[in-house]
C-alpha cells in the first residue's frame, strides 16, 4: 500500500507547470491592461476607453495567454 504512494506521478511534467503559470501571469496583465478607462462624471463620455492599449494590445495578450496556456497543457515530455 505504501509502496503505491510513493510511485505516484505528478499529472505534467515540471516545465509543464512553469509554462501555465507564465500563462496565467500573461492572461492577468492582459486583463489587467484592459481596466480602466471610466469617466468621473457618468453623463460625460471618456474617448479614453478606446485607447491603443484597451482595442489592441491587451486582447491581444489574452489570445497569447490563452494560446500559450493550451501549448503547456498539451506539451509532452
Amino acid at each position: 500500500m505504501e509502496n503505491k504512494n510513493r510511485n505516484k506521478k505528478f499529472l505534467f511534467d515540471s516545465k509543464n507547470y512553469k509554462l501555465l503559470l507564465i500563462s496565467i501571469f500573461i492572461l492577468l496583465v492582459g486583463f489587467f491592461l484592459m481596466s480602466g478607462g471610466a469617466s468621473s462624471d457618468p453623463s460625460e463620455f471618456n474617448p479614453e476607453i478606446y485607447n491603443f492599449r484597451r482595442i489592441r494590445l491587451a486582447p491581444t495578450l489574452v489570445i497569447i495567454g490563452f494560446l500559450f496556456s493550451i501549448f503547456s497543457i498539451l506539451k509532452k515530455k
